[in-house]
């Protein structure tokens, strides 16, 4: 099947674009293959070619590269489409997905992916995204959608579905807690973690620290982790040389450790006795008992915000970096060892036979979690080969947090149906099952205010 055709949208994304597009370019096995890009914004894309042409000469790299801002004509013949979007300013929309429930006095955690705020950006996304998956079912019907858009188990359920495409899920989420074994297990396994790792928030002076633990780790030890997505449990470890199963010396070592380090996480490992994988930063959205208005949680488990202001620095900087680097006026060098979080390697496995293993995929699930719903998006591990992409089989989690994972699959598909049919019945049941609601008058005045100011984003609304 290689060479292949490779569309990629969101092509200029500053998470995961230029790493894609680096490891899609070195590729010596996609030598020969078509790499379309498509970004509507053509300013960004004007560099993403220039930076795309740089390394394909320099790098002898041998690829097929255009550019476009629509995919309307560009599918035809594609095997796979890998997507990365976001509908509308990201970091604007996230502060006011946060900020319209407080007038209602419902305090989310995080607002990113689970809680209202996810219901309102998955909402503003699955429409874009159904878009994508309606044409490539009449130009590449058989081709493989790779994800990396969030919230991911909503936009995936939503492919999964409603059409015939199939889908496959990417997080590195699942660092984190290599990044947690690491720092918790170094002086036994003889791991150099730099000094710093306070907690696992996603703060730019903090990422580099997080990646050198988990790297470390994921040379020496193996998790086993199953659940959804920025929800997974650990449910072994091993020490890749010798085998030894490493989660008795864990347990261990995480007790003698700090006990202010990822409370929240300390707390759910305690009380539900499988280790939380993503942290505090993530896990946070998926519990009941982060928002009380009296007791607030948030303080004393000390939960923070995203800090979007800062963010919003680290993406324009990282737009400055991308045109420097199409303008040669900055090193290639760095991106030769680009990860593109498992996209490279799923498309040379399934396009070019041989195997690719990975800790973490999400997939419609077809037994690979007994006790969760079928077809239900979870995230397992997960191997790509010529046949496709195909998860393990782990058997069921504990009852306690099966349940926790059923709610948010429920509400995961109500917003999901929500957001394809445009019915606010099944939104307000999404927010009515959401751990972070408690009152179902301030359900409805959320809803009505999210439908109401973000109207643009939301057509399929207008007419319920």
């Amino acid at each position: 099947m290689l060479p292949t055709t490779v569309v990629v949208i969101g092509a200029g994304s500053v998470s995961f674009g230029l790493k894609t597009l680096a490891s899609l370019i070195r590729s010596e096995r996609l030598r020969g293959s078509r790499l379309v890009l498509v970004d509507r914004n053509p300013s960004v894309l004007a560099h993403v070619e220039r930076v795309a042409s740089r390394l394909n000469r320099e790098w002898n790299a041998g690829k097929v590269i255009s550019t476009h801002e629509s995919y309307a004509d560009v599918l035809e013949g594609a095997s796979f489409v890998i997507v990365s979007i976001e509908t509308g300013g990201r970091t604007n929309l996230w502060r006011s997905d946060y900020e319209i429930p407080l007038r209602f006095g419902v305090r989310q955690p995080y607002a990113e992916n689970g809680g209202p705020g996810g219901f309102a950006h998955a909402a503003r996304n699955i429409g874009p995204v159904m878009e994508i998956a309606r044409a490539m079912e009449r130009s590449c019907p058989r081709a493989l959608m790779i994800n990396f858009s969030n919230p991911m188990a909503r936009i995936c359920d939503a492919v999964a579905r409603y059409s015939r495409i199939r889908v496959v899920g990417l997080c590195h989420q699942i660092h984190m807690g290599y990044g947690m074994v690491g720092l918790v297990l170094a002086k036994d396994l003889g791991l150099e973690v730099p000094e710093g790792f306070i907690n696992t928030t996603a703060t730019p002076s903090l990422i580099p620290i997080h990646l050198a633990a988990a790297q470390q780790a994921m040379e020496r030890v193996e998790i086993l982790a199953a659940g959804l997505n920025h929800f997974t449990w650990m449910l072994d470890l091993r020490d890749k040389q010798t085998g030894q199963d490493l989660y008795p010396l864990f347990r261990k070592r995480w007790s003698e450790h700090d006990r202010s380090f990822e409370p929240l996480t300390r707390r759910l490992f305690s009380s539900f006795g499988l280790f939380p994988i993503p942290g505090d930063e993530h896990a946070c959205e998926y519990v009941p008992w982060i928002s009380h208005p009296v007791t607030k949680p948030w303080e004393k488990l000390d939960i923070s915000l995203f800090d979007w202001d800062l963010w919003d620095k680290v993406r324009a900087e990282r737009q400055a970096q991308l045109a420097r680097v199409g303008a040669g006026d900055a090193s290639t060098e760095a991106l030769r060892d680009a990860d593109s979080e498992g996209a490279l390697e799923i498309i040379e496995a399934v396009g070019g036979g041989g195997i690719h293993y990975r800790p973490a995929m999400n997939l419609p699930n077809e037994g690979f979690i007994s006790n969760l719903p079928a077809q239900a998006v979870v995230e397992v591990p997960a191997v790509a080969s010529g046949a496709g992409v195909h998860g393990l089989s782990l058997g069921a989690l504990p009852e306690g947090i099966a349940e926790l994972c059923r709610r948010e699959i429920t509400a995961t598909r109500l917003c999901v149906d929500a957001a394809v049919n445009g019915d606010r019945t099944a939104a307000l049941q999404c927010l009515l099952l959401d751990p972070v609601i408690a009152d179902m008058d301030a359900a409805q005045q959320v809803l009505d205010a999210y439908l109401g100011e973000y109207r643009e984003y939301l057509p399929q609304f207008a007419a319920t």
